[in-house]
């Protein structure tokens, strides 16, 4: 014979509420690939294309690093290659702090991973409608940077009108 389990309602409204306000609505674009843990080379780049329709909305840009607790230094250095929808490309140099000057990491650590985002530009408008395409590529003087584990790519809605 087959038990009938009863949810009370207020249970169900809350686990409810709960996944609605998970989802970020402020989100446009965020995406991550991954690099070689092993040796990045400057010549692998991470590739985001972001298809964009409405040239009003003001937005918030970031890059998103993980990297091991074992990466070897307190920074990283990325390029950032643009390239907009009539062909024009534009190439940004961003140096982004991982640790404090005691070896601290400054992003979320889980594990072994440290998850640090950074803000490149702050409330921007994307200049065409079409697509665009951005490319990070390995900034540092080595030959191959170890201790990556992915690159992201977040475009955030502004609260700038």
């Amino acid at each position: 014979m087959m038990r009938t389990v009863f949810i009370p309602k207020i249970l169900l409204w809350g686990v409810l509420a709960l996944l609605l306000a998970s989802c970020d609505g402020s989100v446009f674009y965020d995406r991550q690939q991954s690099v070689d843990e092993h040796g990045w080379l400057p010549t692998e780049a991470v590739d985001f294309d972001v298809e964009v329709q409405d040239t009003t909305t003001v937005y918030n840009f970031q890059v998103e690093v993980r990297n091991s607790i074992s990466y070897p230094y307190a920074n990283t250095f990325l390029f950032l290659h643009t390239t907009f929808p009539d062909g024009s490309t534009a190439r940004d140099t961003l140096e982004l702090p991982l640790a404090d000057a005691s070896g601290r990491w400054l992003g979320k650590r889980t594990g072994r991973y440290v998850d640090t985002r950074f803000y490149f530009r702050r409330n921007a408008r994307f200049p065409m409608e079409g697509n665009y395409h951005f490319s990070v590529t390995n900034g540092m003087r080595d030959s191959a940077i170890t201790g990556l584990k992915d690159i992201g790519l977040r475009i955030e809605y502004s609260n700038m009108k």
